[in-house]
C-alpha cells in the first residue's frame, strides 16, 4: 500500500472519485472553489493506492487558512472501493495500534499516521484535528452512524483520541433582527490589551471543551492571546465590531467579537466575566453581535459554533431564534 499526497495535474482525476458521504459536506465543486481559495492544497490531499496509476482507494483532504504553511484540519476521509479491497498495513511501518473490524479503518489509520509523520516533518507541532460535519439527528440514521464509527476507529488509532460534539447555529434575515440591550452598554475598545485581558478573565469556569484544552497546555495569558491575534489576523471580520459590554454603573461584564470566515459571517466569541454568570447576560452579548452582524454589516446569514455540553449557550442561541442545521464532531489528539 502507498500513501502519498497527490500531484497537481492528478486533481481532476483524483476529485472525480469524491461521492457523496454523510460524514462530510464536502463535494468535488466544494473542493474545486477551496483549492482555488487557497484553503486547500494539492500537497494536503493525499491518497491510499496500491500502486502507481491505480484509482486510490481513500482520499483524505486537509483544511487551512490561505495563508498557512500548514494543515489546520481534515474535512474529509473517503473510501473509493469496497471494504474487501483494502488490506491491513504493515503495523511495523505503522506503529499506532490499529482498529479491528472494518478494513477501511485499518488502512484510514495508516494514511492518516503517514500524513501527519509528513507535516511533522515539515515543522508542523501539533496534529490537526479532524471535522466530521454531520446532520443534528446523525444517531438516528444508521448509514451515517455507521460512515461515522469507521472514522473515528481510524482516527483514534492514528492518535486522535479526543472527541467533542460541538452544534452548529444559523441565524438568517428571515427571522428579526434581535432588540438592543436594556441593561447593557455596549461600546468600542480598539486596544487589543482590553480584549487579552478580558479573555483570560473570563477563562475559569469556560465551557468551552477545546479553549479550556488548550488554556491547561499553554496558559490562560498565551491562550487569551494567541485568540485576540486569531480574530485580529486569521478571520476576516472588521476589527471595529468588537465590542465590551457594560452595566449602566460602568462596571464590564463581558465583550463579543463579531467575525467573519471564507465562507460567512460568524459570532466569532464571547465571554461573560465569572462573577455576572448566570444572570442572562450571555443572550444579551449574542444579541448585540447578531445585531452588528446583521444591521452594520449587512449580513444575511450569521452561523456558531458551540459544545454539545455548553448548556447557557445552546438555550441563548434558541431564544434568539437561531437554528441548529449541523453538528461538527472533532477528533483531537488533545
Amino acid at each position: 500500500m502507498i500513501f502519498r499526497p497527490i500531484l497537481p495535474q492528478e486533481l481532476d482525476a483524483v476529485l472525480s472519485c469524491i461521492q457523496p458521504d454523510p460524514s462530510t459536506m464536502l463535494s468535488a465543486d466544494v473542493v474545486r472553489s477551496r483549492l482555488a481559495d487557497g484553503e486547500y492544497r494539492p500537497e494536503w490531499i493525499w491518497v491510499a493506492e496500491t500502486g502507481p496509476g491505480r484509482a486510490p482507494l481513500l482520499l483524505a483532504i486537509w483544511w487551512g487558512m490561505p495563508g498557512d504553511t500548514h494543515p489546520r484540519s481534515l474535512d474529509g476521509l473517503f473510501s473509493t472501493a469496497a471494504s474487501s479491497v483494502l488490506s491491513r498495513p504493515d503495523a511495523r511501518t505503522f506503529p499506532p495500534s490499529q482498529p479491528s473490524g472494518d478494513p477501511r479503518s485499518a488502512t484510514a489509520a495508516a494514511l492518516l499516521t503517514a500524513a501527519h509523520q509528513a507535516f511533522a516533518a515539515d515543522g508542523l507541532t501539533a496534529l490537526p484535528e479532524y471535522h466530521l460535519f454531520l446532520p443534528p439527528s446523525w444517531r438516528d440514521q444508521p448509514e451515517t452512524a455507521a460512515a461515522v464509527k469507521w472514522r473515528r476507529e481510524a482516527s483514534k488509532a492514528a492518535g486522535l483520541r479526543v472527541v467533542t460534539e460541538r452544534l452548529r447555529f444559523e441565524w438568517t434575515a428571515e427571522g428579526p433582527v434581535p432588540s438592543v440591550s436594556e441593561r447593557l452598554v455596549f461600546t468600542p475598545e480598539p486596544d487589543d490589551e482590553v480584549f487579552v485581558d478580558l479573555l483570560r478573565r473570563t477563562l475559569p469556569g469556560s465551557l468551552d471543551a477545546a479553549t479550556t484544552r488548550e488554556a491547561l497546555l499553554v496558559g490562560p495569558e498565551e491562550q487569551a492571546r494567541n485568540d485576540v491575534a486569531f480574530y485580529r489576523h486569521d478571520m476576516l471580520g472588521e476589527r471595529s465590531w468588537w465590542r465590551i459590554a457594560r452595566m449602566s454603573t460602568g462596571q464590564v461584564v463581558g465583550f463579543g467579537i463579531p467575525s467573519r470566515n471564507c465562507n460567512t459571517s460568524v459570532v466569532g466569541y464571547l465571554g461573560v466575566l465569572p462573577e455576572f454568570r448566570g444572570r442572562g447576560f450571555v443572550a444579551e452579548i449574542l444579541a448585540e453581535i447578531t445585531r452588528i452582524l446583521a444591521t452594520e454589516a449587512k449580513e444575511t446569514v450569521v452561523r456558531a459554533d458551540t459544545d454539545l455540553t455548553n448548556h447557557p449557550m445552546i438555550a441563548a442561541f434558541e431564544l434568539l431564534g437561531y437554528s441548529e442545521i449541523a453538528r461538527r464532531l472533532v477528533l483531537s489528539a488533545g
